[in-house]
Formats: structure tokens, sequence, C-alpha cells
């Protein structure tokens, strides 16, 4: 069996969760590769250095992976999103941020993700991807996203219009600071705080979601993910921001812009215990009543 391990860093508190998960690891004669900045943060003993292999890239992701341990909070997740790409390498979210939504496994969960992996107890989410089409080149080999697409102004220039299309089809122009377009998983990130609903992960769904729009009768609305959405923007400002999860891009105005359902998708590994309903209620507090 062979793992991978990303993350950002970690802080140096965070270096004992670090060695009992190799450790494990080793325990079980897992094969493992991991992040060369990871690697070169901590001095590891020398019994758990000559089994590790640093790797830098998704290029050096090729051989067949059983699983890319992701060491973080969501936004680690979504960066490891970019290194899987389409090479459907089942991705495991380990939490040691704070929220922890889509990183939904606790540090104290280690052994028991570890031996899950070990005898595949566990299961598979497979989750849809949102990919941008663009008349320049942006976001490079990776213009997809797990969570979102935005539009948004800049700083604090006015407000911007954006006209939007369904398939060509005039949808609506949004007077506001900027446009989200959600997929179901990105539903309870920036589109839920901006008012957006929440959409069960199996949804095929998009999410369009105003940023503070300007106008009393504009909702978010759920449209068939087999749309391609395209947009026009207006603005006093000359450039406007373009993002992919936690990227972005300053982009002129005149940008054309549209979104689709990626070709592929990414899976996400859970415990059985850790359903989408018991997440909900755990790290969101939904419907929580000291009533009950």
């Amino acid at each position: 069996m062979k793992v991978a391990i990303y993350s950002r860093g970690l802080d140096f508190e965070q270096e004992n969760p670090l060695l009992v998960l190799l450790e494990e690891l080793t325990r079980y004669e897992i094969n493992i590769l991991i992040y060369h900045q990871l690697l070169n943060q901590f001095t590891l003993p020398a019994h758990l250095q000559e089994k590790l292999t640093p790797f830098a890239s998704s290029d050096e992701l090729e051989e067949p992976i059983d699983c890319l341990i992701s060491l973080g909070g969501d936004g680690t997740l979504l960066d490891t999103v970019t290194l899987v790409k389409n090479k459907n390498i089942p991705i495991l979210g380990i939490n040691f941020g704070r929220l922890g939504f889509l990183a939904s496994i606790s540090k104290e969960e280690l052994a028991s993700a570890v031996d899950a992996l070990v005898n595949r107890t566990y299961l598979i989410d497979k989750r849809s991807l949102i990919h941008l089409e663009s008349n320049l080149p942006l976001f490079g080999e990776t213009p997809f996203a797990l969570n979102e697409f935005a539009i948004h102004k800049r700083d604090i220039s006015p407000m911007v219009k954006i006209h939007t299309y369904l398939n060509g089809e005039f949808l609506n122009t949004y007077w506001a600071d900027g446009l989200i377009v959600s997929t179901p998983t990105g539903s309870t990130g920036y589109s839920m705080s901006c008012n957006g609903p929440i959409m069960f992960p199996e949804t095929a769904c998009f999410v369009i979601t105003p940023v503070a729009p300007h106008n009393l009768n504009v909702r978010p609305i759920i449209v068939p993910d087999t749309n391609v959405i395209s947009f026009e923007v207006e603005s006093r400002a000359d450039q406007v921001i373009c993002a992919l999860d936690a990227r972005r891009e300053i982009v002129n105005k005149s940008i054309q812009l549209a979104i689709r359902r990626e070709k592929f998708g990414v899976n996400l590994i859970r415990l059985n215990e850790n359903s989408f309903l018991s997440t909900l209620r755990s790290k969101l507090t939904w419907g929580l009543d000291k009533r009950n």
C-alpha cells in the first residue's frame, strides 16, 4: 500500500500528531510519499526519515497511490484537490485547522483512520468540480475548483454589474459586490455565508448566489449543472477579481468567462460515522435549539 501526505505547513505544536500518523503508517509497512516542505519543516527521527520519500509536485504522484492524506484545514484540502487533478486518488482530510468541514477527521482519530485505510472500511464520497473557461489563460493547469467560482469587485471599487446567461439565454443582471457559482460541496462555504442554500453533496446542480446585491428581489437560485453559465462584467473600475476556491486572479473587466461542470470529479474518504448530516450538526450547529 502507498499513501502520500500533503500540508501547507504545520505549527510546531502539531509535530506530535504528525509523528503519531507516521508511526501508525510505518507500523503497517505502508510506503509513504511526503510533501518536501513538510518533511523539511521538522527534524523527524531517523527510523522514520529513512522510510519517507519526498515529492514536490503533482507530476510525482503518477505511480499508483491508494490515498493522499491532507493535514490542515479545509483550505489545505482544497489545495490537495489541485494536486490530485484527474488522477482519481482518494483524499483523506485530517483536521489540523479550525472548522474542518471537509477535513472532518480529527487528530484524535488518527489511529482509527489509518486502520480504516488498511482494512478499507471507509466510504468514498464522489464530489463534482466546477471548471472555468475564458478567452485568456487563467489558473494555469488547474482551472477547476471543488467549492466555487466567484467574480468580485476589487477592494473599495463601486458595485459591478454582472450579466449572467444559461446556455446563452439571459438569466439576470446582478448589481452587487460580486457573484458566486457554487458546487453542492461549496454550498456550505462562501455561498452559505451570503445566504445561499445548503445542498447535499450528491445533488447535480450549481448554486448562483449574489454577494451583497443592491436589489431586495434578488435571491440565490439553483440550476442544473448541465448548464454552461457565462458572464459579462460592467464596472467603473478597469479590473475585477476572479476566484477559484482560495486562488484568485486580477483580470480586465472585458474578459469573457464561462463555467461548467468539470469532466472529472474528486473522491473524498470519510469514516462511516462522519455523515454529511452529522457534520452539519457538529460543525455548523445546524438545527441547534437549546429548548430541545
